[in-house]
């Protein structure tokens, strides 16, 4: 009997050791096409804390560059984005963040507002599946799912990708057991220029107001901040594109108000910025390139360090050790892609 029990058990363990890797191959790694997905989970992999933590979308991890915010200033900044990533996400994301850190300042973008419900699996998925399992996952599976999604499928991620077999590349076997770093601290770097063209004109909306489920949760940002003692800044990035309504804005304006919080709209600020958006774009005008986020870096760290009080850890031999290497990739990479542009 008991040598029975021992070679089941022996084949349950094979079993679920075979489920397992065939569930992380069929997974997929996000390194050289959609590399937005391997975002979340670099996060885990670092090494010392953050005073300041960007959460939001793609107007924070591709207009923020956190090696200029280092170089120029000091700061010690990480940028915890994702594609579309939501409201909700960006809260649940938060709420994961702080039981590894506690920043002095959390910056969100505000454009996600305007989404009140879930909208994409695929967004989903590169907002959540990088994430450590805990309560904050959890909870943001289950306000992130649209009808058609199930949970069980992000538990066990082999039911949503089984049939992935035909469409596995070399990228799968490669990056089996490890993944390359792609982003800088967060931040999606690229050195293109594609100068900003004419936008569609905005269109007229039925209802202005920002959704209530939306809205629930940058109340929940702000209990959470004000209950850990956090700065929490409201920023509407200086791209254009997705159009930004002023009755929008409005509502920006007096939610900061109301809460004593800082909300900058950085749209009427591109001069100031010195943003040139023939040269600083690398899409036409939907996101900075690398240009234009170091130069949005500047100025935005400015007001950090004038505000707030910030270490200057680049007298600190720990940090600066770590964002020399950290420095190196980034330069590295800046040659690696205007080597590729030229090529």
């Amino acid at each position: 009997m008991k040598k029975r029990i021992i070679v089941v058990a022996s084949l349950v363990l094979i079993l679920c050791l075979v489920l397992a890797a065939a569930q992380r191959l069929l997974m997929p790694k996000y390194q050289d096409d959609v590399i937005e997905g391997s975002m979340i989970e670099e996060y885990y992999d670092e090494e010392l804390n953050h005073e300041v933590v960007f959460i939001g979308d793609c107007e924070v991890y591709e207009n923020f560059s956190t090696m200029k915010l280092w170089e120029e200033y000091g700061i010690t900044s990480y940028i915890r984005g994702s594609s579309q990533q939501l409201a909700w996400q960006s809260y649940y994301l938060l709420e994961d963040t702080l039981k590894h850190e506690t920043p002095k300042v959390v910056v969100f973008n505000v454009l996600s507002l305007k989404y009140n419900e879930p909208q994409k699996e695929a967004y989903n998925r590169m907002s959540i599946d990088g994430m450590k399992w805990s309560m904050s996952k959890v909870n943001n599976i289950k306000a992130s799912m649209t009808e058609d999604e199930h949970f069980l499928d992000y538990v066990f991620p082999i039911l949503r990708y089984h049939s992935r077999w035909s469409e596995l590349e070399k990228q799968d076997f490669e990056h089996f057991f490890t993944k390359d770093k792609v982003t800088h601290n967060g931040y999606y770097m690229r050195v293109d220029v594609r100068p900003q063209g004419p936008f569609p004109d905005p269109m007229p909306l039925d209802d202005y107001t920002l959704g209530s489920n939306a809205m629930s949760y940058l109340d929940k940002m702000t209990a959470l901040c004000e209950e850990k003692g956090i700065e929490l800044v409201l920023i509407k990035a200086p791209t254009e594109f997705p159009y930004w309504y002023p009755e929008w804005d409005e509502q920006i304006v007096k939610y900061a108000e109301d809460h004593g919080l800082t909300y900058i709209n950085m749209i009427p600020l591109q001069d100031e910025i010195g943003l040139d958006m023939s040269v600083d774009t690398y899409d036409a005008g939907l996101h900075l390139n690398l240009s234009g986020a170091e130069k949005l870096s500047l100025y935005f760290g400015k007001f950090l360090v004038d505000n707030y009080q910030l270490t200057d850890y680049r007298k600190n031999e720990t940090y600066a050790k770590v964002y020399g290497e950290k420095l190196d990739y980034y330069y590295k990479m800046i040659e690696e892609q205007k080597a590729e542009l030229e090529g």
